[in-house]
């Protein structure tokens, strides 16, 4: 009997798939916070005053430098530890939607508003004529976990689901989510900002909402980054182009535009919140797409974008009622053209049956559909690689 290989692997084996499997943005975070720490933990360095996220500095010196030195430093191990292992299933599922520039541009954006926001909360409530609290605007926080609330909020948007798991030990609805993970962080843990995670859930409603759009380039500016001859980054195996082929299946977005409005907000305000946010619809990547949620990015090295299995009947039937006679002698090149569309044809609709006969494996394991439909689809169809995505939002 063949002996099973995964089962039977030893932990290096093990941690080097599992390491293999995050695509490249996501794990250069991960090195060079690791690296980052490790560097101020051999020289001793563990002061932080002159790279922390400091408002009195910032507004007195323009210390903008500190916007994002503050994201790349941390305080401890177990604090870059639980970080990356939160960044991880996060980023991963991110990076394989958007794609690799796009991802690195998001957590460049949200550590800017992060910024931005606590700086300003923290200067409003530090000298509010009412109740001032001085001691604010003279708090210094570092670490990631700012942008990772953020991306919290912004994979839960776009998951579409309906509840989360905490701690696998009780389930929330979806959009409280984040709001939770808060509560609990600032009392199970100490020396939290609380201000830093805020100011990261409040910059990814933002971001879900359409409020950053203005900011966002269109594709043609990620195309150009990746058609870079120069660039080393492309050429690498975990490297995700923001060029997507073929969806399978869709990738929902979370709407909640059912929900009743609220005696203290007027009902226009809510719709017109809700026109902001992204529909439940599969996500293509064209000129005109949104840009917030671009749809399945495509690994480097996979083929390009197939005609669609409704665009090749459509060319077919085209053909069909062409009014070439059989005694055209262009009848047999077109009888050729007209088999190789209907071939392609075919085989995307095997794709989509395939796809639908893993859907239903996953669902029949016990996973929501619209969590395994997003799943299947960032795995390009693979069911091994979905099972591992979903299993990692579990956690």
């Amino acid at each position: 009997m063949r002996p099973n290989i995964i089962t039977e692997a030893g932990i290096p084996t093990r941690l080097n798939q599992w390491w293999s499997s995050i695509p490249f943005v996501t794990s250069g975070v991960v090195l060079i916070c690791g690296a980052i720490y490790l560097l101020c933990l051999l020289i001793g360095y563990d002061s932080y005053a002159e790279i922390c996220f400091l408002p009195s500095a910032v507004a007195s010196h323009f210390q903008v430098y500190r916007f994002y030195t503050s994201v790349l430093f941390h305080g401890s191990v177990l604090h870059v530890l639980f970080n990356m292992l939160a960044l991880v299933p996060l980023g991963t599922e991110l990076e394989r939607i958007m794609g690799s520039v796009r991802l690195l541009f998001l957590m460049f954006l949200l550590a800017t508003t992060n910024a931005i926001l606590h700086l300003t909360i923290a200067f409003l409530v530090a000298y509010n004529p009412l109740s001032p609290v001085p001691n604010l605007a003279d708090e210094c926080s570092i670490g990631f976990s700012g942008v990772i609330f953020s991306m919290i909020v912004i994979e839960t948007s776009l998951s579409g689901v309906q509840s989360r798991s905490v701690f696998g030990l009780f389930n929330v609805p979806a959009k409280w989510y984040a709001w939770i993970l808060l509560v609990l962080f600032q009392f199970l843990a100490s020396n939290v900002s609380l201000l830093g995670h805020l100011c990261g859930i409040l910059s990814g409603f933002a971001y879900t909402y359409g409020l950053f759009n203005y900011l966002l380039p269109g594709p043609s500016f990620y195309s150009k980054i990746e058609g870079l001859s120069a660039s080393i980054c492309v050429r690498r195996p975990g490297f995700i182009l923001c060029t997507g082929g073929t969806t399978y299946g869709q990738l929902p977005t979370y709407s909640n535009t059912s929900a009743a409005p609220s005696a203290l907000i007027n009902g226009n305000f809510l719709r017109n919140i809700s026109s902001w946010m992204p529909n439940r619809q599969t996500s293509t990547v064209q000129e005109g797409e949104d840009p917030r949620f671009p749809g399945r990015a495509q690994t480097l090295g996979s083929a390009g974008a197939e005609p669609t299995a409704r665009e090749a009947n459509a060319n077919l039937h085209a053909r069909l009622l062409d009014n070439t006679t059989p005694s055209d002698p262009l009848t047999n090149s077109q009888h050729t053209v007209a088999n190789t569309v209907r071939a392609d044809a075919t085989v995307t609709a095997d794709q989509v049956d395939t796809f639908d006969e893993e859907l239903k494996k996953l669902v029949g394991m016990g996973f929501e559909k619209t969590q395994a439909e997003v799943a299947l689809a960032a795995a390009d169809g693979d069911p091994n690689v979905a099972i591992e995505i979903l299993m990692s939002q579990q956690v």
